[in-house]
């Protein structure tokens, strides 16, 4: 921006330097010499002036754009009666802006839009989430282009960040990433989409400290804590940001590790919510919820092992979850857990490809409240999975190859049944 405003200002100084030079006296000195001086002064000193509008009139403020489109060709087998595995053609489109103030905050803007699926999220393989194919590549706005993130971050100190934003989820309000496994389905977001991590974009407010080291590469503490409500855009009363009936959201985490490794605690209280999560099984979800005024205390722990050198030697990210619920209904969940393990390989074969595997079982029901006709969870048994392998055309441009599957999962038609599927991403970033 600035680049642009000197080439602005560049010809309009050039422009009131030429009469300046075609007025300067270069006789030998004499009386009228000193005039022609106190009038060069002058003009340079109106010049000056005029540069000082231009530069005080510019922009406060630089913003960077970026931004990912995605191709989205594959198929899912639920092994329903009602299952189509026809072959889809979808897409997702996301712009980044963030703007600085100071150089050392951030005001964060994402923009989306794509047509996996309907608006609700409701129709659709790859926005799924019943079933664990929802891709982390997918976007369910029919086509609309709307805000999906929007917050501000700053710095407080040396060691402090805040966080501040309608839109805005608990996993962005954290010092570090809670895993490093990156994932084809949002089921292994986060080393495990579970209970403590992964809340509705909502609006929220957060801070985390992390110790000052002076070795980069040496281990440091760092504590998080932040704040969101489902709710918190609702006027309705007893609702809004801290009403008797939002739906609260408080996550804590602690961590301890180094840019190649890292254990975590993350501890959440859930209150109010009429679902556990995204990404769990059909009895889980059912508690708590608002009628019953119920509560969830849900566990995150996580970590991650980086080698030395990519190449043949994984990356290695775990995660184990587990919540109790307090209120729940007869024969709905009081407890539940779930557990991921996550191989990433960065340069395999080629520089700049990348491969994945993972697996684990999505968060179930593990304990349930006496007195109802339900004993035990469906779903208790899972187990779900996926492979990939992501080729670098150039800088812009990747193609990942996928394949997807899970056992003892709820499909659409509420039946449990095995999935499988594959994708094939096409992804271009600029």
């Amino acid at each position: 921006m600035k680049l642009f405003q000197r080439l602005l200002v560049a010809p309009a100084a050039l422009g009131l330097m030429a009469p300046l030079a075609a007025n300067a006296d270069v006789s030998p000195v004499s009386t009228e010499s000193d005039f022609s001086s106190e009038v060069i002064q002058a003009r340079v000193d109106g010049l000056e002036s005029q540069l000082g509008e231009v530069m005080a009139g510019q922009f406060s403020s630089s913003t960077k754009l970026s931004g990912k489109a995605a191709f989205i060709t594959g198929y899912v087998d639920n092994n329903a009666a009602t299952s189509s595995d026809e072959i889809t053609f979808e897409y997702m489109y996301q712009l980044n802006l963030n703007t600085s103030f100071t150089g050392e905050d951030n005001l964060y803007t994402r923009i989306k839009s794509g047509n996996v699926g309907d608006a609700s999220g409701t129709v659709g393989h790859f926005v799924d989430k019943g079933q664990g194919t929802y891709l982390s590549a997918a976007n369910s706005n029919n086509n609309a282009v709307k805000v999906d993130k929007l917050w501000y971050q700053f710095p407080v100190g040396d060691s402090m960040t805040v966080w501040v934003g309608p839109k805005i989820e608990n996993y962005y309000m954290l010092a570090s990433a809670p895993s490093i496994y990156k994932p084809v389905t949002k089921q292994f977001a986060l080393g495990g989409n579970g209970s403590a991590y992964g809340s509705s974009t909502s609006p929220g407010f957060g801070a985390a400290w992390t110790q000052e080291v002076e070795d980069p590469s040496a281990a440091r503490w760092a504590v998080s804590a932040n704040y969101s409500a489902k709710s918190g855009d609702n006027s309705a009363e007893n609702k809004g940001l801290f009403g008797d009936d939002t739906e609260s959201f408080v996550l804590t985490k602690v961590e301890y590790g180094s840019p190649r490794w890292q254990v975590s605690l993350a501890t959440s209280f859930k209150e109010g919510w009429d679902n556990d999560g995204y990404y769990q099984s059909a009895l889980a979800t059912k508690s708590p919820n608002v009628a019953a005024d119920s509560s969830m205390t849900a566990y995150a722990v996580r970590g991650y092992w980086r080698p030395e050198t990519s190449g043949s030697v994984p990356e290695v990210q775990v995660g184990y979850d587990w919540a109790t619920i307090d209120g729940a209904a007869a024969g709905e969940a009081e407890d539940t857990s779930g557990w991921m393990v996550g191989l990433g390989w960065k340069d395999l074969f080629i520089d700049g490809n990348r491969a994945g595997i993972a697996l684990g079982s999505r968060q179930a029901a593990t304990g349930l409240k006496s007195g109802g006709t339900v004993t035990s969870d469906p779903e208790e048994d899972n187990s779900v999975w996926e492979a990939y392998y992501t080729f670098k055309v150039n800088d812009g441009v990747s193609i990942t190859p996928a394949i997807f599957g899970g056992s003892d999962l709820t499909n659409a038609s509420g039946t449990v049944t095995d999935v499988d599927g594959a994708v094939l991403l096409t992804e271009f970033r600029f």
